[in-house]
């Protein structure tokens, strides 16, 4: 598969790097030789391959959402904050 000028200069500037033609060049036939290599995959057989989707014996561990009693109230946590107003946490502005 030939690597085309426009698209080395659209992955510089999707990269934003900047290249000279030089270098156009030579990433022109370097990303041609990586392009070939890859298109070996195609020759093989993988009919009765099943897909991976996981490659490690690993299954999600889930757990029941229980709410639980906290030892802390709003008002024990309100009196921890430097500054408070209508039974909220004041803080300063961040823009």
């Amino acid at each position: 598969m030939e690597v085309e000028s426009d698209t080395i200069l659209h992955l510089a500037e999707l990269s934003n790097f900047s290249v000279s033609d030089d270098e156009r060049m030579s990433l022109k036939k370097d990303l041609g030789e990586i392009l070939k290599y890859i298109s070996q995959l195609d020759t093989i057989d993988v009919t009765d391959v099943e897909p991976t989707y996981q490659v490690f014996e690993m299954e999600n561990v889930w757990r029941d959402d229980e709410i639980l009693e906290q030892e802390a109230t709003r008002e024990d946590l309100l009196a921890l904050t430097h500054e408070q107003k209508d039974n909220q946490i004041k803080v300063p502005k961040v823009l």
